[in-house]
C-alpha cells in the first residue's frame, strides 16, 4: 500500500485514527531494545565475510585488500546513513522494500524485495557452507558429509528464529558480543605478537612480511579490483538496521547511534584485522578453506587458540544465518501484504513471527545443501558472487529511493529528518556509479564473475515474469485497502 493512498484517505477524515503506511507493519512487537539493534549493527559488520572470506581473498590480493575493505565500508556507510534517516521520516519493519513502494511504486517494491530475497537465500547458502567448513576444522566431525553438516545447522537456526523477536534479538545480542570480544582479543595478541617479534609460522612478524613477499600489490591492481564483490559481501548485513528499526520503540534515538558508530567499527574491525594479519604472515600462507584468524592462532604454538577461534567463528556464521532468516521474513510479509509475494508469507505465529517467508528462505537454503552435496569445494565462492548480485541492486535502490526522497524534500511534499546523509545529491550518485562498477569489474573474472554476471539476464526475465504473474493481485491488494481506508474515513 502506497503512502499517498493512505494520505488520501486519512485527508477524507483528519479525525481518523493513525494507519501503518506499510500494511506489513502491522502486528509486530516493539521488544527490540536499544542495546540489541546497537550489537545487530554491530554483528552485521563482522560475519561470514571477515571471518571466512577474508583467507582466500587476503591470499589472492595482498596486503591491498585493507584498502579494499576501506573503501567499500565508506560507501557502504552511506547506503546506512541514507536508509537511516528514510527510517527516522518513516520506521516499517519492510524497510526499503517500504520505502521502494513509495518512491518507485510497486514494480520498484517488488524489485527491491526479491533481489532482496536472492541475496539473503544465497548468503544463507554461503552461511551453512561456512559453518560445515568450519565444523570439519576438527577431526571428530571430519566423516560426516559437508552437506549434513549444513542440514543440521539450518535446522537449529530456524527452530531458534520463530520462537519470538526477543529471542532473535537476545541470541544476536549475545553473538555480537562474542564476535566483537574475540576480534578485540585477536589483534591485542596480534599486537603482542609485533611488539614481542613472537616467530609467527617460522617467521617474524612485520613490515617485512609485505616487503619480502611482494610489497602491498604482490599479484597487481587487477586482483584487489576482483575482490571487491567479495568485500562488498562482506558489509551486506549492515542493512539489518532498517529491518529491525521496525520492532523498536523509539527508532529516533536508537538508528542514528547505530548508524554513526558503524565507520569506526569498519576502520578497526574490517581494516585493523586485515593489517594485522598480512604483518603476522605472507599472504600466500592464507586458505580460503580456513579462517584467517584460525590459520595465524595455530601457527604460534598454542594448538587450542585455533580451536577457540575456529567455535567463535562458528558462531558468526550461525548469527548471519538467523539475521537472514529474520529480515527476510519481514522484507516478504511487507510483499506478501501488498501482493506482490506469495500469500503464507504474510503469515505470523502466536509470537508475532512471520513465519511463512522465513520457511520459503529456508526452502531455497535446502537447495544450498544440495549444492554442498555436489559441488562441496565449490559452493562458498558460487553463492558469494550470487550474493553480491542481491546486495548490490539492494543498496543501489536504497540510494534512488533516497535521491527521490530528498526530491520531494525539496519541493515541500515531505519532511527531512535532523539525522542526515551529507552531500546530497553527490554521495547518492558517487555511490551508485561505484556499485554498478563493482558489478561490472566482475566481468574480469572469468572464472566465477563472469559466469555469475550471465545470470543477469535469466534473473531479469525470471523478474519480468513473476510481475506479470502477481500484478493484477497487487493491482486488486491495493484497491481492496484503498475501499478500506476510504471506507473507514467516512
Amino acid at each position: 500500500m502506497s503512502k499517498d493512498a493512505v494520505n488520501t484517505a486519512t485527508a477524507a477524515d483528519p479525525s481518523a485514527a493513525p494507519v501503518p503506511a506499510d500494511a506489513g507493519d502491522a502486528g509486530y512487537s516493539k521488544d527490540l531494545k536499544a542495546r540489541h539493534v546497537n550489537m545487530i549493527a554491530i554483528g552485521g559488520a563482522i560475519g561470514t565475510g571477515l571471518f571466512l572470506g577474508a583467507g582466500g581473498r587476503l591470499r589472492d590480493a595482498g596486503p591491498a585488500l585493507a584498502l579494499a575493505y576501506l573503501v567499500c565500508g565508506i560507501f557502504a556507510f552511506f547506503v546506512v546513513r541514507a536508509l537511516g534517516e528514510l527510517v527516522l521520516y518513516r520506521p516499517s519493519s519492510g524497510s526499503f522494500v517500504s520505502y521502494a513502494r513509495e518512491f518507485l511504486g510497486e514494480k520498484g517494491a517488488y524489485v527491491a524485495g526479491w533481489m532482496y530475497f536472492l541475496n539473503w537465500s544465497t548468503t544463507g547458502i554461503a552461511d551453512i557452507t561456512a559453518i560445515a567448513l568450519y565444523t570439519h576444522y576438527w577431526s571428530l566431525f571430519t566423516d560426516i558429509p559437508q552437506w549434513v553438516l549444513a542440514l543440521i545447522a539450518l535446522a537449529v537456526v530456524l527452530a531458534v528464529n520463530l520462537i519470538s523477536v526477543k529471542i532473535f534479538g537476545e541470541l544476536e545480542f549475545w553473538f555480537a558480543i562474542v564476535k566483537v570480544a574475540t576480534l578485540v582479543a585477536f589483534m591485542l595478541v596480534g599486537v603482542f605478537l609485533l611488539a614481542t617479534q613472537h616467530e609467527v609460522g617460522g617467521g617474524t612478524p612485520g613490515l617485512n612480511m609485505i616487503t619480502d613477499n611482494g610489497g602491498v600489490l604482490p599479484h597487481g591492481v587487477l586482483p584487489v579490483v576482483l575482490v571487491m564483490q567479495g568485500v562488498i559481501f562482506a558489509y551486506a548485513a549492515l542493512e539489518l538496521v532498517g529491518v529491525a528499526a521496525g520492532e523498536t520503540a523509539e527508532p529516533e534515538k536508537v538508528v542514528p547511534r547505530a548508524v554513526n558508530s558503524i565507520m569506526w567499527r569498519v576502520g578497526l574491525f574490517y581494516v585493523g584485522s586485515v593489517v594485522l594479519l598480512a604483518l603476522l604472515l605472507p599472504g600466500s600462507m592464507y586458505s580460503a578453506d580456513e579462517s584467517p584468524f584460525v590459520t595465524v592462532l595455530s601457527k604460534i604454538g598454542v594448538p587450542a587458540a585455533g580451536d577457540v577461534m575456529n567455535l567463535v567463528v562458528l558462531t558468526a556464521a550461525m548469527s548471519s544465518l538467523n539475521s537472514g532468516l529474520y529480515s527476510t521474513g519481514r522484507i516478504l510479509r511487507s510483499m506478501a501484504m501488498a501482493g506482490s509475494a506469495p500469500k503464507f508469507t504474510a503469515r505470523m505465529n502466536r509470537s508475532q513471527v512471520p513465519y511463512g517467508g522465513i520457511l520459503l528462505t529456508c526452502g531455497v537454503c535446502v537447495l544450498g545443501v544440495g549444492l554442498n552435496f555436489l559441488v562441496p569445494s565449490h559452493a562458498f565462492e558460487i553463492v558469494l558472487n550470487v550474493a553480491s548480485l542481491g546486495i548490490i541492486s539492494t543498496w543501489v535502490i536504497i540510494m534512488i529511493c533516497h535521491l527521490i526522497f530528498v526530491r520531494r524534500a525539496r519541493a515541500g511534499l515531505v519532511t527531512r529528518p535532523s539525522f542526515r546523509l551529507p552531500g546530497s545529491p553527490v554521495t547518492e550518485i558517487v555511490t551508485i556509479v561505484f556499485l554498478v562498477s563493482v558489478l561490472a569489474l566482475m566481468w574480469n573474472d572469468p572464472e566465477v564473475g563472469r559466469k555469475t554476471l550471465l545470470l543477469v539476464p535469466v534473473i531479469v526475465v525470471m523478474l519480468v515474469a513473476g510481475w506479470y504473474g502477481v500484478r493484477r493481485r497487487v493491482e486488486r491488494t491495493a484497491e481492496q485497502e484503498l475501499d478500506r481506508l476510504t471506507g473507514s474515513a467516512r
